[in-house]
């Protein structure tokens, strides 16, 4: 297996977010190359155990294979959405301390050119987080209609030349297949007038189309739900955001954990006599001036925290 290099972001933050106890039970739904996993570990004694979940079939060797011998941890293949039904399995729901969700794709995957994830290199234009099924974007292409590509565009890209980008992928797949990372792109960036500084024109076209084909606000709506269900009182649910989608739907299902009902009019209950059971854990952290000139990936992440009652 090649093995590529991945810098976790908000390694302090997080472990600071989830505050962590030696004998506790912690989650770490997005296990990647097990950087945050590693850290949560050096904090829990031998009582103490660690669940991590991936999707990625490569992460999940990768961990059995570097964390071999370490009977902490607890490696499960899934999308952070299926935790709640695996901690039932364990018969542990209601006695999660912590769960950290790290979103988006992992510097491994951006990486391996194989993957398909990256504009910058060369590769099958694949993007499926969990390639052991599913549709690749490549294969998506071949059928997909222009409302529904334009759509994607802009809806999980936030892309205003999407109706151009659209029209320029349609009309080159009626000529030839699209199969590959730079050869989209390269569609991409001439169907666009104007151009970014410092910004790939083709950057929000392969989010859009990634979020696209792995379902991941909707995975990220479920997982969000699956992770609160699972903890115990004082547990906490630390999740690392990377763009504004993901940001707003982490942001908006916090708030409403901790907001109070609206009662019916003449009910004889005032609302601040209703108990909300989480409350939010300080404000949304950023990385640092010293992590952000070491790991560029980190200038978009954001850290939210809820802590259970």
């Amino acid at each position: 297996m090649v093995e590529f290099a991945h810098q976790p972001v908000l390694l302090n933050e997080s472990l600071t977010a989830l505050n962590i106890h030696a004998d506790g039970i912690y989650i770490d739904a997005t296990f990647g190359r097990g950087g945050h996993s590693r850290a949560i570990l050096k904090q829990l004694s031998q009582q103490g155990r660690l669940f991590g979940f991936d999707q990625d079939l490569q992460a999940i060797a990768y961990g059995k294979q570097h964390f071999a011998g370490e009977p902490r941890l607890i490696l499960e293949h899934g999308n952070f959405s299926q935790v709640n039904r695996v901690i039932d399995k364990y018969k542990l729901v209601g006695k999660i301390n912590g769960v950290l969700m790290d979103l988006g794709v992992s510097s491994p995957q951006l990486d391996d050119a194989s993957r398909g994830f990256s504009f910058a290199r060369s590769g099958p234009l694949d993007m499926r987080m969990d390639t052991s099924h599913g549709e690749s974007v490549a294969q998506w292409l071949v059928h997909v209609e222009f409302n529904e590509l334009r759509n994607v565009l802009k809806w999980y890209g936030e892309e205003r030349f999407a109706k151009r980008i659209a029209t320029a992928i349609i009309t080159e797949r009626d000529r030839q297949t699209i199969a590959t990372t730079d050869q989209l792109a390269a569609i991409i960036s001439d169907a666009i007038p104007v151009k970014e500084k410092h910004k790939h024109p083709a950057t929000r076209s392969f989010q859009a189309m990634r979020i696209f084909i792995n379902q991941e606000l909707k995975a990220l709506e479920e997982g969000l739900e699956a992770a609160v269900s699972v903890l115990a009182t004082g547990g906490r649910l630390a999740v690392i955001s990377f763009h504004s989608l993901e940001d707003r739907m982490v942001k908006r299902f916090m708030r409403n954990h901790v907001s109070r009902p609206p009662l019916p009019v003449g009910l004889p209950v005032m609302e601040a006599d209703i108990e909300v059971p989480y409350r939010l854990i300080g404000k949304p952290v950023v990385a640092g001036t010293e992590e952000l000139q070491n790991n560029i990936r980190a200038r978009s992440a954001r850290l939210r925290v809820l802590e259970k009652k």
